[in-house]
């Protein structure tokens, strides 16, 4: 199967649905035109047509590989990533006073998506680098800036971030790697970390290793890390990768998935690293890096999703079983409807899914280039939406995916099982979904609920705008939309986190499902009588409804979730 990059719809998004004029309206991002967006679009989907979709499948089949303590990449891996350095990808929205594009992130984020659907294991690499130079635009010093930012921004070194050591997990304030003042401007960072992708390659380079440790004396828990810039090649006097730093990669993990990419143990014996940011205020920085990956990973979802869809498609557009009455589709199984209720809702998703990321985006360069306070809560809030629903879309839709090509997509020479294995990650790194889902009602609601219900508020504006049009669906986007806020005030109401962690999922998903109603509305506005508008009436009469036994759920309080014993569960 082919890969086909979403160019078509990136541009009717950016054009017609979330409002990318606005970002062109601002200082900041004024050069980012039409055109100018239209033909980034065009080149980013050749590039992942024609050089990266082709390494996906053997980046399956021939892992990365740890030869001699140097991690050896699957063929063609090498070439994939010099085309996309060399084409000015790794540092699209990086400060061009570095070497950047200066570019929105709403077009990072559409290229990400792309890159992911193309073949996901090497679209880590520049993804982690991207973080890390936002982190380090935000946080590290002129000199560390001078050095390292150019040679990421043009991909030259790549970047990753390490938290996870074996005994902490997500809990990050339980790691014990240490750091120890040099007296000379750096410090000697010594401990192991875990599951660190891209940890070590031979794409050539420098590895740029984003180390959070704990100074002596530094007090216990989150708040007594700091973050260290721990490269694998210390830079010499004129700023280029000279001798080797004290960093190893002990193995590589053996994974479900991702195989093409190098998930790395990596161990720190004093190596030499430089403080990013201020002491016992790593966190900081490093949600700086984990903010920018929490909208690319939902990114990553959305791509995956997007291609296993187009594998499933194009399987049920060629398997011929059985007979319908379905009219013009001959005898394929693209006309059973059970298989076409599968397909309709992979695509309606990705819309939905596709649309809240590339508002989350939106958002972000608002924030960006404004400075505004509601822009800045509004990324906020859709951040973790952006992240957990996008990934479970990627899930959800792989799985879909593998149930079209029924049998066959049990048997990996088909393809489709790889889909499945790759992007099950996803909900998992960068903060679980479920984390995910905490943060979003509890933290992202420390105002009140202001940033959620000013964004229904806007839903609503829209939906009674559509009236006219289509006074069915804004009805029942409407209605949806009352439902969300009356759960919201429920939730704020609730002083015990417990009782808001008890539904934070469904509360989630049901703010996803309204979301992805409003959108696909406003493209049904813009499309009247098209495809876009057929697979609005899908969504809104089919999906959305989804969001009230969501919001039953999100509403039930903790007191159940504890009733059985932990006895009781295991009987």
């Amino acid at each position: 199967m082919t890969y086909r990059a979403p160019v078509e719809d990136y541009n009717f998004l950016f054009e017609h649905v979330v409002a990318l004029d606005k970002v062109r309206g601002t200082d900041r991002f004024a050069e980012a035109t039409q055109d100018v967006t239209a033909a980034i679009l065009t080149e980013a989907g050749k590039l992942c047509e024609e050089v990266l979709a082709p390494l996906q499948r053997n980046g399956d089949l021939y892992p990365a590989h740890l030869e001699n303590g140097v991690v050896r990449c699957s063929d063609g891996f090498a070439e994939g990533y010099r085309a996309i350095a060399e084409g000015g990808w790794v540092g699209m929205s990086a400060d061009p006073e570095y070497g950047g594009m200066g570019l929105p992130m709403a077009l990072t984020a559409a290229v990400s998506e792309m890159m992911s659907g193309a073949c996901l294991s090497l679209q880590l690499a520049p993804m982690l680098t991207q973080g890390q130079i936002e982190a380090l635009e935000h946080h590290a010093s002129d000199a560390l800036k001078e050095i390292y930012l150019p040679k990421l921004a043009s991909g030259e070194w790549t970047g990753t971030m390490n938290l996870t050591e074996p005994q902490a997990g997500s809990d990050v304030g339980a790691l014990t790697t240490k750091a120890v003042d040099n007296g000379d401007g750096t410090y000697a960072v010594t401990g192991q970390k875990i599951y660190i992708s891209w940890g070590d390659h031979d794409l050539g380079g420098n590895v740029c290793h984003l180390v959070l440790a704990r100074l002596p004396d530094a007090p216990a828990g989150v708040k007594g890390i700091s973050l260290f810039l721990v490269p694998k090649l210390l830079p010499d006097a004129d700023g280029n990768a000279g001798k080797r730093n004290g960093v190893s990669v002990v193995s590589l993990e053996h994974k479900m998935g991702l195989h093409g990419s190098p998930t790395c143990v990596m161990q720190y014996d004093g190596a030499t690293g430089w403080l990013v940011g201020k002491e016992q205020r790593g966190m900081d920085a490093m949600f700086t890096m984990m903010n920018n990956a929490r909208l690319c990973v939902g990114k990553q979802g959305i791509g995956v999703a997007e291609a296993a869809y187009q594998h499933a498609l194009a399987y049920a557009q060629d398997r011929k079983q059985g007979k319908t009455s379905a009219p013009a589709v001959k005898d394929s199984i693209l006309g059973h409807a059970d298989v076409r209720r599968m397909l309709t809702t992979m695509k309606a998703d990705i819309f939905a899914a596709r649309a809240i990321a590339a508002s989350n985006a939106v958002a972000i360069d608002m924030a960006n280039a404004t400075g505004t306070q509601a822009w800045i809560a509004r990324a906020a809030l859709l951040t973790p939406i952006t992240k957990a629903f996008g990934t479970d879309t990627g899930i959800a839709v792989a799985d879909m995916g593998l149930q079209v090509h029924g049998g066959m997509g049990f048997v990996e020479e088909t393809g489709a099982a790889q889909f499945c294995r790759d992007v099950r990650v996803t909900a998992i790194y960068e903060g679980t979904n479920g984390i995910q889902a905490m943060d979003l009602v509890a933290r992202k609601m420390m105002d009140g609920g202001e940033a959620a219900m000013a964004l229904l508020d806007e839903i609503e504006e829209d939906v009674e705008a559509a009236r006219a049009v289509f006074p069915r669906l804004a009805a029942d986007v409407w209605n949806a939309s009352e439902s969300m806020r009356e759960a919201t005030e429920w939730l704020v109401a609730q002083n015990d986190l417990q009782e808001r962690f008890a539904g934070a999922v469904p509360y989630l998903h049901a703010f996803a499902r309204v979301l992805g109603a409003h959108l696909h509305l406003m493209a049904a506005l813009a499309d009247r009588g098209g495809a876009r508008e057929k697979l609005a009436r899908f969504y809104i009469q089919r999906m959305l409804p989804e969001h009230t036994a969501m919001l039953a759920h999100a509403q039930a309080g903790a007191e159940d979730l504890y009733a059985l014993t932990a006895e009781e569960l295991a009987q």
